[in-house]
């Protein structure tokens, strides 16, 4: 531990030390008399107003964007000299430099060279087709992306299922990304890359508007609540080498930014009423404005179905709010509060003679889930300059995962007796109460007659999770946590405490090269305490256990601009997956060892590749990956010393991925036509191979009390498939736009075994190849009226991507037949 305070002491130091390089311009004079106005109109060459540019004050938190008559406006601004920054989508940035004074109002005037025809035109065709993806700059505000493969959904330019959180056509130009199809509510996402478990995403970092969601991300990473995506603004995804600057996540950050508040208005509103198949009903309404020195923004939401399966109905309530105030042009404060509160039914699995039968059919109708979640933060950035931003976050997490049901084999039925009574049924609570904070530091400095940028950054974790199992609940059929005892049989404490520092350096080599190194230093600590089972006698088997360790990971990334957009890219970063709550505890087995020796799991990710764009008409990102994956965790069957069977938990073995990620997109009447009076169409193909493999897995049996170990080397990892591919055509004429994707993926295996035959109780077995189709399309009518519709899985295809072991399961969870919904939008 002392080694990572010296480290923290040397990085803070380093730190101040090279924010001091840049020259910081004084700040503008401030006293308690009223400030002055600085407004302005951006025109484009033709004399036409210019709409939805980006309008700042260099060196300043302020910012705005000009609205229809292409107008911008800073009020209460204390007197000095200030600098304008005008950029926007296809436009080269423009500043002018003006001087305030109190009490009076300056205003500025901008000319763009490029018209308001080629502004829309620029629009239509990037946002419609090629601008639904994007890539991440080299630096932003708070983070250093250059030589990192990064994809930016733009969801407010996806023609999508956004209702339902339709995952497949959210990621539909992300490639190599697998999806869990089990949720039709759309509750929760579960996504991964690169042969990792799409399990509740969690092998990634999850976060919403850079802060952490899960539950806790070092000791039960899974992300039971995503916000509702007609409220996302984008959704950020960094492969790899995001393990050092936000998480250790083999799988790397998954970022939801949710749309900022209006900043050309002082109140705006919109709203989203949805209808569609098996009942379903969805509202989205938001309002959002700025006044002054204040920002604000709002959303609720509410979704309900019956749900295509059998006892599958859910309802879900979203709320968020957020209050910003610029305290001065170089503070601002901001304080934002999620809210989430959902019941759903679970259907429970099927056996695969079932799933032939009527995948829609359900055995299990008294299964309930409800995860209540409520993130709280507060955010202060401060800009010293405009190379050089502070940030600071302080977030909480006040959350619960709750269940009963009756979760035995799909093979047993949920009766008993010759009546054919209700058996009780089991519940389980979970209870999170975390909270963290992250202080981020970025600035630009000159060495060496050449501009670069450091990052740096420090965090502090501190995670509870109360966890009691195994309760006795009563024999009815709705939704309730009524316990029938006085306690859980099992009632444990688990806490985790994270301290992490990390620095990343962008060296500008050449006006062409950069190459960035990193360090992430960790020092990570979990506990665990409380009833682990209840004997017959009413005594309580405890368990007390405790593990501290400290490490340090490293990785370099490199970026070479061949010309124009083309650019080459590579990075190296290493990794880690701690030790989780369930590698502790098991999860219906006494007779269970943990292996005193356990560790974390360790390895390290390799990028590759080269992307760019040609004019408007073409986008590419092609890449290699290398994923090793040391120590991976899991459970051996031994005999101790009395000759009786005991589960032991250890590090088996090391897996490794390696594929190939392909995007590629292209508008062919861009191409050879320039401008058409019939729309516009882009092709895309998002392609994902990857061979997931055991180089060494260790596998143990008990028969006639014998053990038999053998070695499942070069067998593939789990529900990881070879092929992902997406295929997909977006027609775009005028505010029309219509989609048509086409998703295959490959088959794959739901163990290490690599079953072939599916058990009877179909938990293990293959997880067969399937295609399908989705058609979507949305009009927008005088800037104000949205009108979209949609058909999932066009042709009614019946398919599953998923075995569970237990819940929601156990058995096949199928994915939604063929389900179709119609929205009705206003923006005000």
């Amino acid at each position: 531990m002392h080694f990572i305070v010296y480290i923290l002491s040397v990085l803070l130091f380093c730190t101040s030390s090279f924010a001091s390089i840049p020259s910081i311009p004084p700040a503008p004079r401030t006293d308690s008399q009223p400030g002055g106005a600085l407004t302005g109109t951006v025109l484009d060459r033709e004399g036409l107003p210019a709409e939805g540019l980006s309008v700042r004050l260099k060196g300043t938190v302020r910012g705005a964007l000009t609205n229809a008559q292409g107008r911008f406006s800073f009020q209460n601004l204390p007197e000095g000299t200030y600098t304008v920054l005008v950029s926007g989508v296809g436009i080269e940035t423009r500043e002018q430099t003006l001087n305030v004074r109190r009490r009076e109002t300056t205003t500025a005037q901008f000319a763009i060279s490029e018209s308001l025809q080629q502004l829309a035109e620029i629009k239509i065709v990037a946002a419609r087709g090629l601008r639904e993806r994007e890539t991440l700059p080299d630096v932003s505000a708070t983070a250093i992306f250059a030589g990192k493969k990064t994809e930016v959904v733009n969801l407010s330019a996806l023609d999508a299922n956004l209702v339902t959180n339709n995952t497949r056509q959210i990621f539909s130009k992300t490639p190599g990304v697998t999806v869990w199809e089990n949720d039709g509510s759309g509750v929760q996402v579960g996504v991964a890359v690169r042969g990792l478990s799409p399990n509740r995403s969690w092998e990634f970092n999850v976060r919403q508007n850079g802060v952490d969601i899960s539950s806790d991300p070092f000791g039960y990473p899974e992300a039971y609540y995503n916000p509702p995506m007609e409220a996302v603004d984008r959704i950020e995804l960094v492969r790899g080498g995001a393990s050092l600057q936000y998480g250790p996540q083999f799988g790397g950050l998954l970022n939801y930014v949710l749309k900022p508040a209006a900043q050309d208005k002082p109140f705006s509103l919109e709203t989203q009423q949805t209808v569609g198949s098996y009942g379903l009903f969805s509202t989205y309404n938001r309002i959002s404005g700025t006044a002054g020195r204040f920002q604000y923004n709002a959303y609720v939401h509410y979704r309900q179905a019956d749900g295509w399966r059998e006892n599958s109905r859910y309802s879900i309530f979203n709320g968020y709010a957020s209050l910003s105030y610029a305290v001065t042009n170089r503070l601002r404060l901001t304080a934002e509060l999620t809210r989430m509160y959902n019941e759903s039914q679970q259907p429970g699995g099927l056996t695969d003679s079932q799933f032939q039968q009527n995948a829609r059919q359900s055995s299990r109708s008294r299964n309930w889930f409800s995860t209540p979640w409520t993130v709280p933060t507060l955010k202060a950035e401060y800009a010293f300059s405009d190379q050089t931003r502070l940030t600071a976050t302080v977030h909480g997490l006040i959350a619960g995962r709750n269940s009963i049901g009756f979760t035995s084999a799909i093979t047993t039925p949920d009766l008993i007796g010759i009546t054919g009574q209700y058996a009780n049924r089991q519940i389980d609570r979970d209870t999170y109460t975390n909270w963290g904070s992250e202080l981020r530091l970025l600035t630009g400095y000159r060495l060496l007659g050449r501009q670069h940028t450091l990052s740096t950054g420090v965090k502090y974790f501190d995670g509870h999770t109360q966890r009691q199992q195994q309760g006795r609940g009563d024999a009815g059929t709705d939704f309730n946590l009524n316990l029938q005892t006085d306690r859980f049989p099992r009632d444990l404490s688990l806490s985790v405490t994270n301290v992490a520092a990390f620095a990343e350096n962008l060296f500008r080599i050449t006006d062409r090269w950069t190459v960035t190194p990193g360090l992430r230093l960790e020092s990570l600590q979990n506990d665990i305490s409380g009833r682990f089972s209840l004997n017959a006698n009413g005594t309580e088997n405890q368990v007390a256990q405790q593990s501290s360790r400290q490490f340090v990971l490293a990785g370099i990334g490199t970026d070479y601009k061949l010309a124009g957009s083309l650019s080459l890219y590579g990075n190296a970063s290493q990794a880690y997956r701690p030790v989780l709550f369930s590698d502790l505890t098991p999860a219906a087995v006494t007779d269970f060892v943990v292996d005193e020796n356990l560790r974390d799991a360790r390895g390290y990710s390799v990028d590759a590749g080269i992307r760019g764009s040609v004019r408007k008409y073409l986008n590419f990102d092609i890449g290699y990956f290398y994923l090793n994956y040391n120590d991976r965790i899991g459970t051996l069957t031994l005999l101790n010393a009395a000759g009786r069977p005991y589960q032991f938990r250890t590090n088996l073995g090391r897996s490794v991925s390696q594929g190939v990620e392909a995007y590629v997109e292209f508008d062919p009447v861009v191409a050879f036509a320039g401008r058409s009076k019939v729309g516009y169409l882009s092709l895309f193909a998002s392609v994902g191979y990857t061979d997931a493999r055991y180089r060494s897995l260790r596998s143990s049996t008990v028969s006639n009390g014998q053990v038999t170990e053998t070695n499942l080397s070069d067998r593939k990892v789990e529900n990881a498939p070879a092929f992902t591919g997406r295929f997909g055509a977006n027609y775009t004429y005028r505010t029309l736009t219509v989609t048509a994707l086409l998703n295959r993926v490959g088959r794959a295996y739901s163990d290490a075994n690599n079953t072939e035959t599916a058990s009877a109780n179909a938990q293990t077995g293959v997880i067969p190849a399937y295609q399908v189709m989705d058609l979507s399309a949305s009009l927008i009518l005088k800037k104000r009226y949205t009108l979209r519709t949609g058909v999932n899985n066009l042709t009614d295809a019946r398919y599953f991507t998923r075995r569970a072991g237990g819940y929601p399961g156990p058995g096949i969870l199928p994915a939604d037949g063929r389900t179709g919904y119609v929205s009705v939008g206003l923006r005000l």
